[in-house]
C-alpha cells in the first residue's frame, strides 16, 4: 500500500466494472450500494453520514489518503505518506524521516514544502455534455474536444479562484460516466507528529504486504489558512477504543487506479509490454541507488525516500505480473471479454450500434508498441525526463508552462490548465532541498539508459549527448544550473517564454531543445493511441451498461471512494491468521538488528505501556494503493484505524477482488493514542484526538 511511482502506464490503463460480490467494491459517494450494506450487515448510511465522511475523508494530491481527525486541522496519514515531507525538511545534519519529528508546540509546527490537501466539496454528472461534445470523434479531433470541454467545466466550476478550489473532470466506468470534482484546496500543511522510520516500517521489507504486522505507521500533518490552524469542524471523532473482531468496517480514502475491467488485449500488453521491462528497468535503479547509499550517512539519506518507494514499487510489480501470468485469470478475462463481445455481435442492431471496438483495440495497442519506447524516454517519465532527475523536471515544467500559459486554456495540454497552475506553482516555489551529488548521479543514470533504450544512432539522443558522455554531461549540467534555487525559479515562473527563451541556464537550454520532439511523440501517442482506445473502450462500456446495467462501482481514479467489510482474518496454509496484534507481540518479535530493531522511545516506554493493547489488524475492506493514509471508521462515523497496507494477496486487487484472502491492514487508533501519550509523551496531541480539539 505505500506510495508508488514510475513511468505511468498511459494508455493501457481504463476502467470498467462487472457485476461485484461479496464486500467487493471501491464505491463513489454519489453511487452507494445501500441495499447491499443493508442486507449484509443491517446499516443504511444517513445522508449527515456520507456529508462527514465526505467533509472529513481528504487526499493528498501527492499520492496518498488522510482524514480530519478534529476541528482544527489536524490530518492523519500515514508515515510512509508523509517521507518526502520529513526528507525536505531533513536540512543539514537532520534526518527526520529516520529519527522522527515531535512538535511540542503549535510554533514548532514546519510547513511541509511539497503537499497539497484536498477535500471534495461536490460531485457532478458531466456526461452529456463530455458526450457531447466528444461524439463522432476519434484521433487528434477527439483529443481537441476532450481538451476543451474539460477546460470549460474545470474553469466554470473554479469560478476564477483556483487558489482554493481544484476542479477536475474524472472520467467513471470507462468513458460510461464523466463526473467533475470539485475540492477545496489546503497548501499550507505542517507537520506535527511521525514516528521513527524503525517503528513506522518496523519488520521492513520482509514483513511488507504480510502479517501479522506491528507498525506505527502513523504521521499528523495540520492544514492552516491565513497562518493559523484551519476550522474543520466535520471531522472523524477518534476512538481509543479501536474496533472488535467481526466488527463492521468502512475505508475512507482514494485508490488510485484498478484495472479490473479491462479487456484481456490491453492487459496483456500492460504485462507484456510495459511491466516486464519497467520492472528491469526499477531493478537496476535500485542496484544504484544501493550503492549511493553505501558511501555514507550524508548519502543514504538523500537517497532513502526514493528507495523507499522504489523497493515498495518493486513489489508491488511483482504482484501484479504474477496475477497477470495466471492461467486461471487469464482464462476467466478471455471468457469475459468472449461472452461480452458475442452479446455485442448477436444481432444485426447491436452490430450497428456498437461496430468492432475490439478490432480498434487491437490496432491502438500495435501502435503503443510502435510508439511505447520512445513515448517513455522522452515524455512518460523514463530516462532523464523522469522524477528520478530533479533539477530537469523543474526545467522542463518551467519550459512547458511559459509556452503553455499564452495558449487559450482548452488547448493547454492539461497539466497545465488554469485550474491546475497553482499546483505547479507550489511544486515550483518548493524550498525543499537539492543534493547536488545525487542529482547528478541520477541524472547520469538515466541519461544512460536513456541512450540505451533508443540506440547509439538516435537523432535525439546525438543532439542531447553530442560528444560527451553520460556522466560528463549530468556533471556539466547539474553544476552548472541555479535551479536548485526556488527564488530563481520563482523568477523564471513570472517572467513567463520572455524569461525563458533568454535564459542560458544548462537545464533550461535541454528542455527547450528536446522538447519539440517530446511534444511531437506525445501528440502522436495521443492521437492514435489513447484517443482510440478511450472511443473503444466507451463503446464497450456503454454496451456492458445495455447488458447488465449500472450496478456496480467503477474502476479507481484516484478520486473518494468507500469500501464496506468487516474486521475478520483468514487461512493461510491450512491454518487461521488472527485479525489483531498487539503490544506484547511486538516486543517478542523485537530482536535488536535491522529491521526488526526498536527505536529507544520504545524500549524505554515498555514497562509503562499496556501490552495488551491492538497494535494492527486487518479487515476484508476491498483496498489498493493510493488507499494509504485512509481512515479506518465505523457506523458512527469514528475513526478506529488508518490504513498502511495489504497482505501479500492483495497484491492482485488492482485486478481482481477475493474476499476470503484479500486485507487490508491498519493501525489500531487504541495503538495511536497510547502511544502518544506513554511512548512519545505528548498529552497535548493526545487530548486533541481523544477530545476532538485544540
Amino acid at each position: 500500500m505505500k506510495r508508488m511511482f514510475g513511468i505511468a502506464l498511459t494508455g493501457l490503463l481504463v476502467a470498467c466494472a462487472g457485476t461485484a460480490m461479496a464486500d467487493e467494491g471501491m464505491w463513489a459517494l454519489d453511487h452507494l450500494p445501500t441495499k447491499q450494506m443493508q442486507q449484509r450487515y443491517g446499516f443504511t448510511p444517513s445522508q449527515q453520514w456520507i456529508d462527514l465522511v465526505q467533509h472529513a475523508a481528504l487526499r493528498l494530491a501527492q499520492g496518498c489518503s488522510g482524514s480530519f481527525v478534529s476541528a482544527n486541522g489536524l490530518v492523519m496519514t500515514n508515515h510512509h505518506c508523509a517521507n518526502s515531507c520529513l526528507s525536505q525538511l531533513s536540512k543539514g545534519h537532520e534526518d527526520y524521516m529516520s529519527n522522527g519529528y515531535i512538535a511540542l508546540k503549535q510554533e514548532d509546527e514546519p510547513k511541509c514544502p511539497d503537499v497539497e490537501l484536498n477535500q471534495l466539496e461536490s460531485i457532478t454528472d458531466v456526461t452529456a455534455q463530455v458526450n457531447a461534445a466528444t461524439a463522432g470523434k476519434t484521433g487528434a479531433e477527439r483529443v481537441k474536444a476532450e481538451r476543451a470541454i474539460d477546460s470549460k467545466l474545470e474553469q466554470s466550476c473554479v469560478n476564477g479562484d483556483a487558489k482554493n478550489w481544484r476542479c477536475d473532470v474524472i472520467t467513471l466506468y470507462n468513458g460510461g460516466r464523466y463526473a467533475l470534482y470539485k475540492y477545496h484546496r489546503y497548501q499550507d500543511v505542517r507537520l506535527v507528529f511521525a514516528p521513527e522510520q524503525s517503528i513506522a516500517f518496523f519488520g521492513g521489507d520482509p514483513d511488507n504486504f504480510n502479517f501479522p504486522r506491528y507498525d506505527l505507521d502513523v504521521a499528523f500533518f495540520r492544514a492552516y489558512i491565513n497562518d493559523k490552524p484551519a476550522s474543520t469542524p466535520q471531522f472523524f471523532k477518534f476512538s481509543s477504543q479501536g474496533p472488535k473482531a467481526g466488527d463492521m468496517t468502512f475505508v475512507i480514502g482514494n485508490p488510485g487506479q484498478t484495472q479490473r475491467g479491462i479487456p484481456w488485449i490491453q492487459l496483456s500488453a500492460m504485462r507484456d509490454v510495459r511491466l516486464v521491462p519497467f520492472y528491469g528497468f526499477l531493478s537496476e535503479l535500485r542496484g544504484v541507488l544501493w550503492q549511493y547509499g553505501r558511501a555514507g550517512a550524508e548519502q543514504t539519506k538523500e537517497a532513502q525516500d526514493l528507495r523507499f518507494g522504489l523497493e515498495n514499487t518493486i513489489k508491488v510489480f511483482n504482484g501484479w505480473l504474477q496475477t497477470l501470468a495466471d492461467d486461471n485469470f487469464v482464462d476467466q478475462k478471455k471468457k469475459q471479454d468472449a461472452s461480452l463481445r458475442a452479446w455485442m455481435a448477436a444481432t444485426p442492431e447491436r452490430r450497428t450500434k456498437y461496430g468492432d471496438p475490439w478490432a480498434d483495440l487491437e490496432h491502438a495497442q500495435q501502435r503503443s508498441k510502435d510508439l511505447r519506447a520512445r513515448f517513455d524516454m522522452l515524455e512518460n517519465g523514463a530516462g532523464f525526463t523522469g522524477r528520478f532527475a530533479q533539477l530537469f523536471d523543474y526545467a522542463r515544467t518551467l519550459v512547458r508552462v511559459a509556452a503553455e500559459r499564452g495558449k487559450p486554456d482548452g488547448e493547454r495540454l492539461p497539466e497545465f490548465r488554469e485550474a491546475n497552475l497553482p499546483a505547479v506553482e507550489h511544486t515550483l516555489e518548493s524550498d525543499a532541498p537539492v543534493y547536488p551529488k545525487f542529482e547528478q548521479t541520477m541524472l547520469s543514470w538515466s541519461l544512460e539508459k536513456f541512450r540505451q533504450v533508443l540506440g547509439a544512432d538516435d537523432s535525439t539522443v546525438h543532439e542531447v549527448l553530442g560528444k560527451q558522455a553520460p556522466d560528463e554531461l549530468a556533471q556539466h549540467l547539474v553544476s552548472g544550473t541555479k535551479l536548485a534555487d526556488p527564488s530563481v525559479r520563482k523568477q523564471l515562473w513570472e517572467g513567463g517564454e520572455k524569461a525563458i527563451d533568454a535564459s542560458n541556464d544548462p537545464m533550461i537550454q535541454l528542455a527547450r531543445q528536446i522538447d519539440p520532439e517530446s511534444r511531437k511523440i506525445r501528440k502522436a501517442y495521443e492521437d492514435e493511441v489513447i484517443a482510440p482506445t478511450d472511443k473503444a473502450d466507451e463503446t464497450i462500456a456503454k454496451a456492458r451498461f445495455d447488458r447488465e446495467g449500472m450496478s456496480s462501482y467503477p474502476d479507481a481514479t484516484f478520486t473518494l471512494r468507500l469500501s464496506y467489510g468487516k474486521v475478520v482474518g483468514w487461512n493461510e496454509n491450512g491454518a487461521p491468521v488472527p485479525p489483531f496484534t498487539h503490544f506484547d507481540g511486538l516486543y517478542k518479535r523485537a530482536t535488536g538488528a535491522d529491521p526488526f530493531k526498536l527505536p529507544d522511545s520504545w524500549v524505554k516506554a515498555q514497562s509503562t505501556l499496556d501490552l495488551s493493547t491492538p497494535m494492527n489488524f486487518v479487515t476484508d475492506n476491498d483496498i489498493i494503493g493510493g488507499n494509504s493514509g485512509s481512515a479506518v471508521i465505523d457506523r458512527e462515523g469514528h475513526a478506529v484505524g488508518l490504513i498502511f497496507d495489504g497482505n501479500i494477496h492483495s497484491l492482485g486487487g488492482d485486478f481482481v477482488y477475493d474476499g476470503n484472502i484479500n486485507r487490508a491492514v491498519a493501525v489500531d487508533t487504541a495503538a495511536l493514542v497510547e502511544s502518544v501519550r506513554k511512548v512519545y509523551n505528548l498529552p497535548r496531541l493526545a487530548d486533541e484526538l481523544t477530545q476532538g480539539h485544540l
